[in-house]
Parts: structure tokens; C-alpha cells; sequence
């Protein structure tokens, strides 16, 4: 038999808790609970999860504390859920190391899509020897800095072919203008997001045949982008 999921959920409130507790079968899910910071970085460490599921307004401590905390020494998805709504909130909980961030009040096939997507994300990461990505029609080359769409070569800028190959390495993850500007052209253009967009502008108008309806790149409005891992 398949093992259970291992989920660690950080939440003061009792309601949320049973909520996900009966959202999932014992069989699919093995769940340790927190109620605090301190007591959920504990059970991390502890009992190996799977995923975190981390909400940011916790008694101890800040919820942003925590994660920051948590990525010193383990790499384990972590999903935010909390009442936070504004794209300040989204930014800082992305930059400072979550997978990614639902809002409350949230749907549980919302919830479950987007714990999907953190796990096959861990699932597939790239070591920085990988040689290559594919997904959903989209091929790169990384030893050749070469770019395929459906079996047809893409020419790509240097700025747009490290761009891109920063969304694939990190597939299914949503990376904020701030860690795209950093990573790209550094310290000093961090702010520079209108230069962000043309840039993406320029690679999808490459890459996807309709941008209307992406096939790879997602944007997340106010906080970056994502590249889809398979097509949706």
C-alpha cells in the first residue's frame, strides 16, 4: 500500500485543522498539528513531512519568522494559508522561501490542486548539474542553452533564455519579480519590474501560440510568475 502523505500544519485555529483533517482520508494523509512556531518547526524536524502547510498569524511568533527559520536547514514544500491578502503579504511569504500561498477563506479543491503542484515540484527539482527540462511540449537544453517548443527550436536573448530557464528550473514554483530581477541582472534592478514584463512579454510572444491562454507561463498579477510543469 501506498504511504500516507506526511503534512505538518502550523494553524491556532482548531476549525481550519479539523476542517483539513476531514478533507482527507487517513490512508491519504498522516497529519501532525501545531499551534505555535516553535511547536511546528519541532514536528518538522522531527517527523520529516512531506509538505507544510504554515499560516502566518501564529501566538509566538510571526508566521514569516517561521519560515524564514525553517529554510536555514530544510527544503520541504511549504504552502501559506492565511487571512494575509495583499501582494505585499504574497511577496514577502515567496521571497522568503514558501512554495506558495492561499488566501483564507480558501476552497479544499483549491488547496489540494496547489499541494499537487508543490509536491510534484519537490518531486522533479533540478540539481544544478541537470541537463535538461521537458514538460507540456516545452524542451531546454541546458548544456546547449537550447529551446524547444513541439520539436522546434526557439531562438531566445540571453536575457530571456536565463529568464526562462530560471522558471524551468524551479517549475511549478511562483517566482517573484524581485527573485527574476535579482537572479537576472542583479542587485540594483530590483525594482525594475516594468523591464520584467517586456521580457516576458518578448518570450511568450516565442513560445506560446495563444497568450491569452498560456500553455507555460503563468502570471501570478502583482507577484511574478510561474512556470505550468505540464499542461493544465
Amino acid at each position: 500500500m501506498t504511504e500516507p502523505l506526511r503534512i505538518v500544519i502550523i494553524e491556532d485555529e482548531a476549525a481550519i485543522r479539523r476542517f483539513l483533517r476531514a478533507s482527507m482520508g487517513p490512508d491519504e494523509v498522516e497529519w501532525f498539528e501545531a499551534e505555535s512556531g516553535g511547536e511546528g518547526t519541532r514536528l518538522i524536524a522531527h517527523k520529516n513531512p512531506h509538505l507544510v502547510l504554515l499560516d502566518l498569524g501564529l501566538p509566538d511568533q510571526d508566521g514569516l519568522e517561521v519560515l524564514r527559520s525553517i529554510r536555514e536547514w530544510s527544503q520541504v514544500p511549504v504552502i501559506v494559508l492565511t487571512a494575509r491578502g495583499k501582494e505585499r503579504d504574497k511577496v514577502l511569504a515567496l521571497d522568503a522561501g514558501a512554495d506558495d500561498y492561499v488566501t483564507k477563506p480558501f476552497s479544499i479543491a483549491e488547496l489540494l490542486a496547489r499541494i499537487r503542484v508543490a509536491l510534484r515540484h519537490a518531486a522533479r527539482a533540478m540539481p544544478a548539474t541537470e541537463a535538461a527540462y521537458e514538460a507540456g511540449g516545452l524542451s531546454i537544453d541546458f548544456d546547449a542553452r537550447q529551446v524547444f517548443v513541439d520539436g522546434e527550436e526557439v531562438r531566445l536573448t540571453p536575457i530571456e533564455y536565463r529568464l526562462l530557464s530560471e522558471l524551468a528550473r524551479h517549475a511549478g514554483k511562483v517566482l517573484t519579480h524581485r527573485h527574476l530581477l535579482r537572479t537576472v541582472w542583479g542587485q540594483a534592478y530590483e525594482d525594475s519590474t516594468h523591464t520584467l514584463r517586456v521580457h516576458m512579454g518578448s518570450i511568450r510572444s516565442k513560445i506560446e501560440s495563444d497568450a491569452a491562454y498560456p500553455r507555460f507561463i503563468r502570471t501570478e498579477t502583482g507577484v511574478g510568475y510561474r512556470l505550468i510543469p505540464e499542461e493544465s
